[in-house]
């Protein structure tokens, strides 16, 4: 359901849409390993030419940091253990 901005929203919708996401992050790839490629992707960018422009080293740093929290954040539990708390949340 997209809500517009200003919209009033409740705690539950919030959680229920995170726990969506992260639900579905598991379906793309493995995020834990998203820190390294990421960090390959953009390394291999920083040695070109574009690399030079300062906001996008910017950006690059605080994917690079998010994805790491992301994965610091949830790597300690398991597959199953997140799924399971994700379906709870969402059908909550």
């Amino acid at each position: 359901m997209q809500k517009k901005e200003n919209e009033k929203t409740s705690e539950q919708d919030v959680m229920i849409a995170m726990a969506k996401f992260l639900s579905d992050l598991w379906f793309v790839d493995d995020f834990r390993d998203q820190p390294e490629y990421l960090s390959e992707i953009f390394e291999t960018i920083l040695l070109s030419e574009m690399g030079d422009d300062r906001d996008l080293r910017i950006r690059i740093i605080n994917s690079i940091r998010t994805s790491k929290m992301l994965a610091e954040t949830l790597g300690h539990f398991s597959d199953r253990e997140i799924n399971k708390a994700c379906a709870r949340i969402m059908n909550a």
